[in-house]
Protein backbone atom coordinates (compact mmCIF):
# COMPACT_ATOMS: atom_id res chain seq x y z
CA UNK A 1 0.00 0.00 0.00
CA UNK A 2 1.18 3.21 -0.52
CA UNK A 3 1.99 5.71 2.04
CA UNK A 4 2.78 8.76 0.35
CA UNK A 5 0.79 10.33 -2.48
CA UNK A 6 3.08 12.17 -5.56
CA UNK A 7 0.76 12.55 -7.83
CA UNK A 8 -2.51 10.03 -9.34
CA UNK A 9 0.64 7.35 -10.32
CA UNK A 10 1.55 6.62 -7.33
CA UNK A 11 -2.06 5.69 -5.82
CA UNK A 12 -3.45 2.31 -5.20
CA UNK A 13 -4.41 1.16 -9.12
CA UNK A 14 -8.08 0.27 -7.29
CA UNK A 15 -8.72 4.39 -6.21
CA UNK A 16 -7.15 5.30 -9.38
CA UNK A 17 -9.53 3.46 -10.93
CA UNK A 18 -12.35 5.06 -8.92
CA UNK A 19 -10.76 8.42 -10.00
CA UNK A 20 -10.74 8.35 -13.72
CA UNK A 21 -14.77 9.21 -14.29
CA UNK A 22 -16.31 12.45 -12.52
CA UNK A 23 -18.25 11.55 -9.19
CA UNK A 24 -22.14 11.71 -9.69
CA UNK A 25 -24.59 12.41 -7.14
CA UNK A 26 -26.97 9.62 -5.66
CA UNK A 27 -30.67 10.48 -6.06
CA UNK A 28 -33.43 8.28 -6.18
CA UNK A 29 -31.45 5.44 -6.60
CA UNK A 30 -29.48 6.44 -9.57
CA UNK A 31 -26.08 8.09 -9.81
CA UNK A 32 -26.97 11.54 -11.85
CA UNK A 33 -24.94 14.34 -12.92
CA UNK A 34 -26.27 17.70 -10.88
CA UNK A 35 -29.05 19.78 -12.64
CA UNK A 36 -27.01 22.59 -13.65
CA UNK A 37 -24.12 20.10 -15.45
CA UNK A 38 -21.64 21.90 -12.99
CA UNK A 39 -18.68 20.40 -11.63
CA UNK A 40 -16.00 21.27 -8.99
CA UNK A 41 -12.48 19.57 -8.83
CA UNK A 42 -11.28 18.28 -5.61
CA UNK A 43 -7.38 18.60 -5.35
CA UNK A 44 -4.66 16.37 -3.91
CA UNK A 45 -2.90 18.72 -1.38
CA UNK A 46 0.10 17.30 -2.01
CA UNK A 47 0.87 18.41 -5.60
CA UNK A 48 -2.03 20.30 -6.48
CA UNK A 49 -3.20 18.27 -9.08
CA UNK A 50 -7.17 17.70 -9.58
CA UNK A 51 -8.09 14.08 -8.38
CA UNK A 52 -11.75 14.51 -10.03
CA UNK A 53 -14.39 16.08 -10.78
CA UNK A 54 -16.98 15.62 -8.80
CA UNK A 55 -21.03 17.11 -9.65
CA UNK A 56 -22.19 20.08 -7.87
CA UNK A 57 -25.24 19.77 -6.46
CA UNK A 58 -27.75 22.59 -5.89
CA UNK A 59 -31.23 24.02 -5.01
CA UNK A 60 -32.87 21.34 -7.89
CA UNK A 61 -30.63 19.20 -7.18
CA UNK A 62 -31.15 19.26 -3.17
CA UNK A 63 -34.99 19.58 -3.79
CA UNK A 64 -34.85 16.16 -5.96
CA UNK A 65 -32.90 14.38 -3.54
CA UNK A 66 -35.09 15.66 -0.69
CA UNK A 67 -38.25 14.78 -2.40
CA UNK A 68 -36.92 11.05 -3.50
CA UNK A 69 -35.89 10.60 0.18
CA UNK A 70 -39.32 11.50 1.41
CA UNK A 71 -40.79 8.65 -1.37
CA UNK A 72 -38.68 5.95 -0.15
CA UNK A 73 -39.33 6.70 3.22
CA UNK A 74 -43.14 6.54 2.81
CA UNK A 75 -42.91 3.98 0.33
CA UNK A 76 -39.61 2.26 0.37
CA UNK A 77 -38.25 -0.90 2.17
CA UNK A 78 -36.89 1.14 4.85
CA UNK A 79 -40.59 2.50 5.98
CA UNK A 80 -41.50 -1.01 6.35
CA UNK A 81 -38.15 -2.61 8.14
CA UNK A 82 -37.85 -3.28 12.02
CA UNK A 83 -35.62 -1.58 13.81
CA UNK A 84 -33.30 -4.79 14.04
CA UNK A 85 -33.22 -4.75 10.51
CA UNK A 86 -32.33 -1.42 10.05
CA UNK A 87 -29.32 -1.71 12.71
CA UNK A 88 -28.69 -4.85 10.85
CA UNK A 89 -28.07 -2.58 7.67
CA UNK A 90 -26.20 -0.30 9.22
CA UNK A 91 -23.84 -3.12 10.91
CA UNK A 92 -23.16 -4.49 7.19
CA UNK A 93 -22.34 -0.80 5.74
CA UNK A 94 -19.79 -0.93 8.76
CA UNK A 95 -18.35 -4.21 7.91
CA UNK A 96 -18.20 -2.97 4.24
CA UNK A 97 -16.08 -0.29 5.58
CA UNK A 98 -14.17 -2.14 7.39
CA UNK A 99 -13.28 -4.65 4.82
CA UNK A 100 -12.17 -2.08 2.51
CA UNK A 101 -10.22 0.00 4.90
CA UNK A 102 -6.94 0.45 3.05
CA UNK A 103 -8.98 1.67 -0.04
CA UNK A 104 -10.82 4.32 1.95
CA UNK A 105 -7.69 5.10 4.14
CA UNK A 106 -5.82 5.57 0.70
CA UNK A 107 -8.61 7.87 -0.69
CA UNK A 108 -9.13 9.86 2.61
CA UNK A 109 -4.85 10.51 2.06
CA UNK A 110 -5.27 11.72 -1.48
CA UNK A 111 -8.38 13.61 -0.73
CA UNK A 112 -7.07 15.80 2.19
CA UNK A 113 -2.99 14.87 2.65
CA UNK A 114 -3.68 13.24 5.97
CA UNK A 115 -0.64 10.46 6.40
CA UNK A 116 -1.96 7.45 5.69
CA UNK A 117 -1.35 5.33 8.78
CA UNK A 118 -3.75 7.82 10.44
CA UNK A 119 -7.01 7.78 8.41
CA UNK A 120 -6.34 3.60 8.29
CA UNK A 121 -5.38 3.53 12.33
CA UNK A 122 -7.93 6.45 12.98
CA UNK A 123 -10.18 7.50 10.38
CA UNK A 124 -11.12 4.67 8.82
CA UNK A 125 -11.84 2.58 11.95
CA UNK A 126 -13.82 5.38 14.13
CA UNK A 127 -16.41 6.04 11.50
CA UNK A 128 -16.92 1.87 11.55
CA UNK A 129 -17.13 2.27 15.45
CA UNK A 130 -19.52 5.42 15.27
CA UNK A 131 -21.58 3.38 12.20
CA UNK A 132 -21.52 0.32 14.84
CA UNK A 133 -22.79 2.77 17.68
CA UNK A 134 -25.74 4.29 15.92
CA UNK A 135 -27.04 1.04 14.22
CA UNK A 136 -27.45 -0.35 18.09
CA UNK A 137 -29.76 2.76 18.60
CA UNK A 138 -32.35 1.72 15.69
CA UNK A 139 -33.34 -0.90 18.50
CA UNK A 140 -33.91 1.76 21.16
CA UNK A 141 -36.54 3.66 22.40
CA UNK A 142 -35.31 7.17 23.29
CA UNK A 143 -36.64 10.88 24.16
CA UNK A 144 -38.96 12.97 26.41
CA UNK A 145 -42.15 13.74 26.95
CA UNK A 146 -43.14 16.82 28.15
CA UNK A 147 -46.31 17.07 29.41
CA UNK A 148 -48.72 19.76 28.13
CA UNK A 149 -50.35 22.68 31.05
CA UNK A 150 -53.71 23.67 30.77
CA UNK A 151 -54.27 26.90 32.81
CA UNK A 152 -57.78 25.49 34.11
CA UNK A 153 -56.49 22.03 35.83
CA UNK A 154 -53.78 23.01 38.29
CA UNK A 155 -52.02 20.35 39.16
CA UNK A 156 -53.34 17.77 36.76
CA UNK A 157 -50.94 16.31 33.97
CA UNK A 158 -51.82 15.67 30.34
CA UNK A 159 -50.08 14.47 27.36
CA UNK A 160 -50.57 15.16 23.54
CA UNK A 161 -49.31 13.84 20.25
CA UNK A 162 -49.76 14.72 16.71
CA UNK A 163 -50.06 11.98 14.28
CA UNK A 164 -48.57 12.56 10.56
Amino acid sequence: MVTALDSKQALDPRIASFLKSPKKMLIDGKWVASKSGKTFPTYNPATGEVLVEIAEGDKADVDAAVAAARRAFESGPWHSMTPSQRGKLMWKLADLLEKYTDEFAALETADNGKPFAVAKAADVPLAVDLLRYMAGWATKIEGNTLNISVPYAPGLKFHAYTLR
